[in-house]
């Protein structure tokens, strides 16, 4: 039974954004590791800017001097 973990920014995820994301990971697993969709589980963490690292200083702080973690 596969239990995958998603780690994202605090961001404008609303429902339906993390409701693709969980039936994209879904079926890559059931896919890849030919695993029962009806047994794999999805937990997403949103974490606060504050709370996460980059290159040795806070999301929040980056985010301060121009930083994007927008698809280019």
């Amino acid at each position: 039974m596969p239990f995958i973990k998603v780690d994202v920014l605090r961001e404008d995820l609303n429902r339906e954004t993390k409701q693709q994301l969980i039936r994209k990971i879904s079926e890559a697993v059931t896919s890849v590791l030919n695993k029962d969709p009806h047994l794999t589980h999805i937990v997403i963490n949103e974490i606060e800017d504050d709370n996460w690292g980059y290159a040795g200083e806070q999301v929040s702080v980056l985010k301060e001097q121009g930083f994007s973690t927008e698809k280019k």
